[in-house]
């Protein structure tokens, strides 16, 4: 358990009431509600929402946390989604509806426009459970800057798909779009910002689950017997157990720095950018990686539909795309750094 009580919370909620075995086996969609009810009820879900906007007024560092806890239980409903919607509401002071929600654009390239009349235009690509949710928030950009507005789902035309793990990743178009309500962005807030602050979510969500595929790997190798003895006896196992082990190591720790990086600072500046994009390249770097030794330990098995692996393995490889890809990051990095100069080069590094 973590020492985060706001976590801790989260944690229990998700074992009495996510557990993957149990998700994996049911006929239907039925345990969805009784989970959902009860992170209302726990208020987990507005958890970055500040108490005067509705919500819980949790720190950023809890609000991590409990992103963490969902990465480790794969847990396949908006959490983490709706509390990202309501975190950029309340950047714009407007309060968030009660229920699922999610936020957008998920994609760099993705961008809606502010129309003079009001309303707002544009198609967004990969919105995670835009057809599960009753409201988005979303950043648009008029001649006058940016703007943060609440759109009811239902307004707009949403041509559902799935991700990797096949939970709802849907194209969300908007169409002369009237908000609910619509406030001016922060000065210096852009949809970069909501980029780097999905990321990270995405990164702790990445690490959350490579913990628990190495938990699950480890177990399964002092389980399965081979030859006459545990498969964790073998050197080359052992060798990729230690692999995977380094992947997660390497994946926490980015994610978390990032997070730190985020939580202490006012801004979204050049020292939070460096943090987010090397942790979201070295996290789906780790997820590649990661899930390929887990599968590899596990053998057929791991690729049944009966087995959780693929629970976790399928997520933590759809994460990767949401909110850039490890392409866009690198690339966006690499632009970070040209632009400084090879002087400035070791300072940069040595300064994280």
């Amino acid at each position: 358990m973590s020492e985060n009580i706001v976590a801790e919370t989260a944690e229990r909620i998700f074992a009495d009431l996510a557990d993957a075995q149990n998700i994996n086996g049911a006929a239907n969609d039925g345990w969805k509600q009784p989970l959902w009810s009860a992170l209302t009820d726990a208020g987990l879900p507005l958890s970055w929402v500040p108490e005067e906007c509705d919500g819980s007024g949790a720190s950023l560092a809890d609000g991590f946390a409990v992103a963490a806890s969902a990465g480790k239980f794969a847990v396949p409903v908006p959490l983490v989604e709706t509390m990202l919607a309501g975190w950029l509401l309340a950047q714009a002071g407007i309060p968030s509806p009660a229920g699922r929600m999610t936020v957008a654009p998920a994609r760099p390239q993705d961008r809606v426009a502010l129309n003079a009349d009001g309303t707002l235009s544009g198609r967004l690509r990969g919105v995670p459970f835009a057809s599960e949710a009753a409201h988005i928030a979303v950043i648009a950009q008029s001649a006058k800057g940016y703007s943060i507005a609440l759109v009811e789902t239902s307004a707009c035309r949403i041509e559902t798909g799935e991700s990797l793990g096949n939970d709802a990743s849907d194209t969300v178009t908007l169409d002369n779009v009237r908000p609910v309500s619509s406030k001016p962005a922060p000065s210096a807030f852009t949809p970069t910002s909501l980029m780097q602050m999905g990321a990270t979510v995405r990164s702790l969500q990445i690490a959350g689950a490579l913990e628990t595929m190495l938990e699950i790997t480890v177990r399964y190798s002092n389980e399965r017997v081979a030859f006459e003895k545990k498969i964790s006896k073998f050197q080359a196992v052992q060798h990729n157990l230690a692999r995977l082990a380094g992947e997660v190591a390497a994946a926490v720790a980015a994610a978390g720095s990032a997070a730190d990086a985020i939580a202490s600072s006012s801004l979204f500046d050049d020292a939070v950018f460096l943090e987010v994009a090397s942790a979201k390249v070295r996290c789906a770097e780790a997820a590649e990686k990661g899930t390929a030794i887990a599968h590899q330990v596990h053998g057929a098995i791991g690729f049944s539909m009966e087995h959780i692996l693929h629970r976790y393995t399928l997520r933590a490889l759809g994460w990767r795309d949401d909110f850039g890809h490890e392409s866009y990051w690198a690339t966006e990095l690499g632009k970070f750094v040209a632009a400084r100069g090879a002087d400035e080069l070791w300072p940069l590094v040595a300064s994280r």
